[in-house]
Formats: structure tokens, sequence, C-alpha cells
């Protein structure tokens, strides 16, 4: 295993009844005035907005409302929360929602603190912020795991780059698996699909020789493709919404990246495919990954291997290569029986979407088990189509 570091600061409220228990308590010594977070007004319909605002109330906290955060939140609206927050003198963020409200609030709590442009700041001089208003999260929606770290992605329209920055970690999170119920039922499985998504991305970095990170990984991967079946069949099922809740937090927390360089390349590709397209990131990531694994598998045979046995429990086949090739098809079957699209045309992108420009944008990681190029990019993008 590589040397490693590992520390997360996020203090964590899981199960039911959470947000009425502990959030008056925790906001005890945030100052006087409150930034709440949040989308495009669920949380006002299903009654999570009335409770968590009577609970500020009750704190005697002056409440600023910052809504409206799409599900792939832009820079603009960055700056807008940002502008905000400096205009009210907000002294702790409270982010209501899943992964994109969360994500969004991380950089505008950086933001609000420097007057240098975030964005040139890390992308271009490659410095990072230090100072922060402090933030908490409630996690209504589970999927990205963002709630777990300081990374956010961000879409810059103007530039057409998506990308992740590095903003606030939350202080604390409510993970209310009731919360869930609420949510759109594909926009549930998008986001469970999400989570299997980093788990396997992290899984097919380097190493790829046995370590604990990846024993931990393929149990939750396992762990994942068991309740969204049984979510599947039982839409209501507050024991497998749970486990895929805090699967997705395990996903992103660290643990499974310990000692680990991560792959990531689907997300990068299906990142610049969102930053052209706005499309929903757990789908394109569906459409994706079994295309790009045919494409690199026999780079890294071993390793798809033992993920078929291991995640899939797939026999093994006459060769290597024919037992990896296996359990990428166990994936692509897994992705239809749940429901979720196979290729761009059913997500309903435009098919002169300009797909070189997307493949030219997309950031190549290291961690991947072959180094693409932008031509295969461009390839596996059509493919896709």
């Amino acid at each position: 295993m590589n040397n490693f570091i590992y520390e997360n600061s996020t203090k964590v409220y899981f199960g039911k009844g959470g947000v009425k228990e502990y959030l008056c308590c925790l906001l005890k010594n945030a100052g006087d005035t409150v930034m709440l977070a949040y989308g495009g007004g669920s949380v006002k319909k299903n009654g999570i907005y009335d409770e968590v605002t009577a609970i500020l109330q009750k704190a005697g906290k002056t409440v600023v409302e910052f809504s409206g955060i799409m599900p792939n939140p832009t820079y603009a609206k960055v700056q807008e929360g940002a502008k905000l927050a400096r205009e009210n003198h907000i002294d702790f963020i409270l982010a209501v929602g899943g992964g994109s409200v969360i994500d969004c609030c991380k950089i505008v709590s950086a933001q609000t603190k420097i007057a240098e442009d975030i964005w040139e700041m890390e992308t271009v001089k490659r410095n990072y912020p230090s100072d922060f208003v402090p933030m908490g999260a409630i996690v209504t929606a589970s999927g990205t795991g963002s709630e777990m770290n300081a990374g956010a992605v961000i879409t810059n329209e103007e530039k057409k780059i998506k990308c992740g920055l590095m903003g606030a970690q939350a202080q604390f999170v409510f993970l209310d698996p009731s919360y869930t119920m609420s949510v759109p039922f594909k926009q549930v499985i998008s986001g469970a699909f999400d989570t299997l998504s980093h788990a396997m991305e992290t899984y097919f970095g380097k190493p790829d020789d046995n370590n604990l990170s990846d024993d931990i990984n393929e149990a939750v991967m396992r762990s994942v493709i068991r309740n969204i079946r049984v979510l599947m069949s039982d839409r209501e099922n507050y024991d497998a919404r749970s486990e895929l809740m805090w699967a997705s937090s395990m996903a992103e927390n660290g643990i499974l990246k310990i000692g680990k360089i991560t792959d990531f390349q689907c997300h990068q590709i299906e990142h610049q495919l969102g930053a052209y397209t706005d499309c929903n990131h757990g789908q394109g990531l569906a459409v994706i990954h079994p295309i790009l694994y045919r494409h690199i598998y026999k780079d890294g045979a071993e390793r798809f291997a033992r993920f078929a046995k291991n995640v899939w429990g797939i026999e093994d086949k006459k060769s290597t290569e024919k037992t990896a090739l296996a359990g990428i098809e166990a994936l692509a079957d897994f992705i239809k029986e749940i429901g979720l699209p196979t290729n761009f045309t059913q997500m309903g992108i435009p098919t002169d979407t300009d797909f070189r420009a997307v493949a030219d944008s997309t950031n190549i990681t290291t961690g991947c088990c072959k180094k693409l190029s932008h031509d295969e990019i461009y390839e596996i993008l059509k493919e896709c189509i």
C-alpha cells in the first residue's frame, strides 16, 4: 500500500430525527446570521424546509435564503451566493439538499472570504483557499457523497468547463434516509449509480494489487448493487435507502481511497459532456462506463477479472480477459435492469452535440489503467450515441 495521511473532520448524524434532535444545539455558537441554501423548492413541498426554518427561528437566527441552486451548479450561481453572503455578513451556511446544493455552498463559502476570483485562483494559479464561512449540510438526496469532503464540481458556462474545485468541508452533516422518500425514484436510482461509479473509479485506480482499501470497496459495491435491487421491487424500503445513503458517504469519505491513486476517467468524460449538454450526471455515467471499460479492460485485465468474480460473482472463464469482459457485461446488464439509459439518445442528448469539443476538453487522468488520447475519448463518445 502507498503512504497516506488520513483525516476527515466532518461529524455525521445518521438516522431518523437527527435534525430535530441536534441541529439547534449545533447552531448555538454559529453566529447570528445563517444562510439557508437549497435547490428548486422541493424542500418546501416535502416539509423539510418548514422543519429547518422552525429550528433556526427557535435558535434565534436571522435567516438569509439562497435558493434555486440547479442540478449542475454554475459558477455564476456560486458568485451570486458569495455576493449574497458578503452583503448579509453571513456567519454560517446551512446547505439543505443533494450534492449540487452542497457543492455550490462549499465554493460560496470560500469565495465569500477572498477577493480573488476562485476559478482563476485554483485552475490557473493552482492556489487553494484556506479561509471559509463555516458550513453544515442536511442531505436530502444521496449519491454524490459530497457531504464528506471539500471537493465540489462546478460548471463554468462561459468557458464550457465542468471541473472540480476545492472549498469548505462541512463541520457536520445529517443523513436521514427518510428525507429521500420524496425524491423522484429515477433520481434515487441515478444517484445510487453515482455511488457505484465512485467506488469503481477508485477501485480501478492504482495500485491494482491486493490492499485493504479495495477489499472494503468490493463490499461497498456489492452492498450498492444489492440495495438498488431491493428498491426496484420495494421503493419505500427504509433499510435499503439507509444502506445506500451510507454507502454514498463511504465512497467519498476517503476510506476507499486510502493508499490509492484514483481513476475517475469516466467522471472526467461525463463532466465535459455535462458542460456541453447539462445532462443528468448519474445517467451519463451509466451510459459511458461499460463502453469506456470495453476500451480499456485489456490494459487492466487482472483487476477487471477480480471485479467480475468478487463483485458480480462470476466464475472464472477460459482466460483472464474473458472473465474481465464478463464482469463488464454484468455491469451493462445491471444498468439495463435498473432502468438507466444505455445511450445518449435515450437521455435526450442531441446527436449534433459537439462531441469532438467534449473529447478535446476532457481531462486525462493518471490513475486509469490505460492513458487515453482525446481521439479515443471521441470514439467512446460516438459509441455512446
